[in-house]
Protein backbone atom coordinates (compact mmCIF):
# COMPACT_ATOMS: atom_id res chain seq x y z
CA UNK A 1 0.00 0.00 0.00
CA UNK A 2 2.73 2.08 0.74
CA UNK A 3 4.97 1.48 -1.88
CA UNK A 4 1.20 2.32 -4.43
CA UNK A 5 1.19 5.71 -2.47
CA UNK A 6 4.58 6.63 -3.11
CA UNK A 7 4.12 5.77 -7.00
CA UNK A 8 1.01 8.15 -7.03
CA UNK A 9 2.85 10.88 -5.56
CA UNK A 10 5.71 10.98 -7.94
CA UNK A 11 3.30 10.53 -10.62
CA UNK A 12 0.89 13.29 -8.89
CA UNK A 13 4.69 15.49 -8.84
CA UNK A 14 5.75 15.18 -12.55
CA UNK A 15 2.14 16.04 -13.69
CA UNK A 16 2.25 19.41 -11.04
CA UNK A 17 6.34 20.34 -13.02
CA UNK A 18 4.78 19.53 -15.91
CA UNK A 19 2.28 22.39 -15.88
CA UNK A 20 3.82 24.38 -13.25
CA UNK A 21 3.53 28.09 -14.37
CA UNK A 22 6.08 29.49 -15.64
CA UNK A 23 6.86 26.31 -17.38
CA UNK A 24 8.23 26.46 -21.17
CA UNK A 25 4.58 25.85 -23.62
CA UNK A 26 5.29 24.96 -27.49
CA UNK A 27 2.43 26.39 -29.89
CA UNK A 28 3.67 23.87 -32.08
CA UNK A 29 6.12 21.28 -32.69
CA UNK A 30 7.20 21.17 -36.60
CA UNK A 31 10.58 18.65 -36.86
CA UNK A 32 12.75 20.94 -39.00
CA UNK A 33 14.72 18.50 -42.12
CA UNK A 34 18.47 18.29 -41.85
CA UNK A 35 20.51 20.23 -43.47
CA UNK A 36 24.34 21.62 -43.82
CA UNK A 37 24.36 24.98 -45.81
CA UNK A 38 27.17 27.45 -45.95
CA UNK A 39 27.78 30.12 -43.64
CA UNK A 40 28.71 33.87 -43.97
CA UNK A 41 32.19 32.80 -42.37
CA UNK A 42 32.49 30.84 -45.67
CA UNK A 43 32.36 27.26 -43.03
CA UNK A 44 29.31 24.74 -43.08
CA UNK A 45 26.96 24.78 -40.54
CA UNK A 46 24.34 21.60 -40.18
CA UNK A 47 20.98 20.73 -38.21
CA UNK A 48 23.51 18.93 -35.93
CA UNK A 49 26.24 21.96 -35.26
CA UNK A 50 23.17 24.16 -33.85
CA UNK A 51 21.50 21.48 -31.45
CA UNK A 52 21.95 21.91 -27.47
CA UNK A 53 21.34 25.47 -28.12
CA UNK A 54 17.92 27.37 -28.23
CA UNK A 55 17.74 29.56 -31.98
CA UNK A 56 15.52 31.97 -33.52
CA UNK A 57 14.94 31.33 -36.90
CA UNK A 58 13.93 34.07 -39.53
CA UNK A 59 13.92 34.36 -43.36
CA UNK A 60 15.82 37.63 -45.55
CA UNK A 61 17.72 38.61 -48.47
CA UNK A 62 20.25 40.94 -49.31
CA UNK A 63 18.53 42.68 -52.16
CA UNK A 64 15.21 42.70 -50.57
CA UNK A 65 13.62 46.35 -50.55
CA UNK A 66 10.61 45.79 -48.12
CA UNK A 67 10.30 43.81 -45.03
CA UNK A 68 14.14 42.83 -44.72
CA UNK A 69 15.46 46.03 -43.71
CA UNK A 70 13.19 46.13 -40.43
CA UNK A 71 13.52 42.67 -39.61
CA UNK A 72 17.54 43.22 -39.38
CA UNK A 73 17.22 45.96 -37.55
CA UNK A 74 14.44 44.40 -34.94
CA UNK A 75 16.54 40.95 -34.77
CA UNK A 76 19.80 43.02 -34.07
CA UNK A 77 17.97 44.84 -31.39
CA UNK A 78 16.89 42.05 -30.06
CA UNK A 79 19.82 40.39 -29.67
CA UNK A 80 21.07 43.53 -27.71
CA UNK A 81 18.21 42.44 -25.56
CA UNK A 82 19.07 39.05 -24.92
CA UNK A 83 22.71 40.37 -24.09
CA UNK A 84 21.54 42.40 -21.70
CA UNK A 85 19.47 39.61 -20.09
CA UNK A 86 22.25 37.73 -20.12
CA UNK A 87 21.24 35.31 -22.58
CA UNK A 88 24.06 32.84 -23.60
CA UNK A 89 23.36 29.99 -25.29
CA UNK A 90 21.56 31.04 -28.39
CA UNK A 91 22.08 31.10 -31.71
CA UNK A 92 20.20 33.73 -34.77
CA UNK A 93 19.96 31.83 -37.82
CA UNK A 94 19.20 33.57 -41.27
CA UNK A 95 18.37 31.57 -44.31
CA UNK A 96 18.65 33.48 -47.62
CA UNK A 97 15.51 33.38 -49.81
CA UNK A 98 17.41 34.50 -52.43
CA UNK A 99 20.55 32.00 -52.96
CA UNK A 100 21.40 32.97 -56.45
CA UNK A 101 22.71 36.45 -55.20
CA UNK A 102 23.52 36.09 -51.66
CA UNK A 103 26.90 34.45 -51.43
CA UNK A 104 28.75 34.14 -48.24
CA UNK A 105 30.62 37.31 -48.88
CA UNK A 106 27.66 39.34 -49.79
CA UNK A 107 25.85 37.69 -46.44
CA UNK A 108 28.52 38.77 -44.42
CA UNK A 109 28.63 42.27 -45.61
CA UNK A 110 25.24 42.45 -45.34
CA UNK A 111 25.27 41.39 -41.53
CA UNK A 112 28.50 43.89 -40.69
CA UNK A 113 26.08 46.46 -41.86
CA UNK A 114 23.56 45.85 -39.38
CA UNK A 115 26.34 45.97 -36.96
CA UNK A 116 25.18 42.63 -34.68
CA UNK A 117 26.00 42.81 -31.06
CA UNK A 118 27.76 39.61 -31.02
CA UNK A 119 28.20 38.23 -34.68
CA UNK A 120 29.90 34.98 -33.23
CA UNK A 121 25.97 34.08 -32.76
CA UNK A 122 24.61 34.64 -36.09
CA UNK A 123 24.76 32.34 -38.79
CA UNK A 124 23.67 33.65 -42.25
CA UNK A 125 23.28 30.69 -44.50
CA UNK A 126 23.07 30.17 -48.17
CA UNK A 127 24.50 27.42 -50.83
CA UNK A 128 21.72 25.92 -52.09
CA UNK A 129 18.67 26.41 -54.64
CA UNK A 130 15.49 28.57 -55.44
CA UNK A 131 13.41 25.36 -55.18
CA UNK A 132 14.99 23.55 -52.36
CA UNK A 133 14.41 26.90 -50.15
CA UNK A 134 10.76 27.60 -51.21
CA UNK A 135 9.83 23.72 -50.18
CA UNK A 136 12.62 23.92 -46.73
CA UNK A 137 10.67 27.05 -45.66
CA UNK A 138 7.23 25.14 -45.77
CA UNK A 139 8.13 21.67 -44.75
CA UNK A 140 10.05 22.89 -41.99
CA UNK A 141 8.82 25.98 -40.63
CA UNK A 142 5.57 26.91 -42.05
CA UNK A 143 7.08 29.84 -43.80
CA UNK A 144 6.11 30.85 -47.73
CA UNK A 145 8.97 31.58 -49.86
CA UNK A 146 8.06 32.73 -53.66
CA UNK A 147 10.27 33.83 -56.13
CA UNK A 148 8.94 37.19 -57.97
CA UNK A 149 9.44 36.04 -61.77
CA UNK A 150 8.56 39.87 -62.66
CA UNK A 151 11.22 41.38 -60.64
CA UNK A 152 14.46 40.40 -58.19
CA UNK A 153 12.46 40.40 -55.00
CA UNK A 154 11.51 37.29 -53.37
CA UNK A 155 7.59 37.16 -51.53
CA UNK A 156 8.62 35.45 -48.11
CA UNK A 157 7.28 35.53 -44.53
CA UNK A 158 7.78 38.22 -41.86
CA UNK A 159 8.07 35.35 -38.77
CA UNK A 160 10.59 35.30 -36.27
CA UNK A 161 10.69 31.22 -35.46
CA UNK A 162 11.38 29.58 -31.98
CA UNK A 163 13.84 26.61 -32.06
CA UNK A 164 14.39 24.67 -29.52
CA UNK A 165 17.58 22.29 -28.20
CA UNK A 166 16.22 19.79 -30.16
CA UNK A 167 15.90 21.16 -33.79
CA UNK A 168 12.21 21.15 -33.58
CA UNK A 169 10.36 24.70 -34.08
CA UNK A 170 8.31 25.15 -31.11
CA UNK A 171 6.61 28.82 -31.35
CA UNK A 172 5.94 31.61 -34.18
CA UNK A 173 5.98 35.18 -33.81
CA UNK A 174 3.82 35.81 -37.00
CA UNK A 175 0.35 37.01 -38.87
CA UNK A 176 -1.72 39.55 -37.14
CA UNK A 177 0.18 39.80 -33.74
CA UNK A 178 4.20 40.06 -34.56
CA UNK A 179 6.28 39.73 -37.20
CA UNK A 180 9.98 40.40 -37.68
CA UNK A 181 8.75 43.94 -38.75
CA UNK A 182 7.31 45.08 -35.35
CA UNK A 183 9.10 45.24 -31.80
CA UNK A 184 5.82 44.83 -29.41
CA UNK A 185 6.65 41.22 -28.62
CA UNK A 186 10.36 40.96 -27.79
CA UNK A 187 9.63 40.77 -24.27
CA UNK A 188 7.79 37.55 -24.87
CA UNK A 189 10.43 36.45 -27.24
CA UNK A 190 13.13 36.80 -24.34
CA UNK A 191 10.69 35.18 -21.74
CA UNK A 192 10.21 32.36 -24.19
CA UNK A 193 14.00 31.78 -24.40
CA UNK A 194 14.57 31.81 -20.88
CA UNK A 195 11.74 29.12 -20.33
CA UNK A 196 12.82 26.97 -23.30
CA UNK A 197 16.57 27.01 -21.99
CA UNK A 198 15.66 25.69 -18.19
CA UNK A 199 13.07 23.66 -19.94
Amino acid sequence: MRKRLLVVIAFVSVVLAACAPGAFKPDHKYKIEDFTFDSHRGEKVSLDDLKGDVWLAQFVFTNCTTVCLPMMANMTELQDMMEKEGLEDYHIVSFSVDPAVDTPERLAEYLEGYHPVDESKWEMLTGYSQEFIEKFAVDSFRQIVIDDPESDQVIHGTAFILVDQNGVAVKTYGGVQFDGTREEHFSQIIEDMKKLQQS
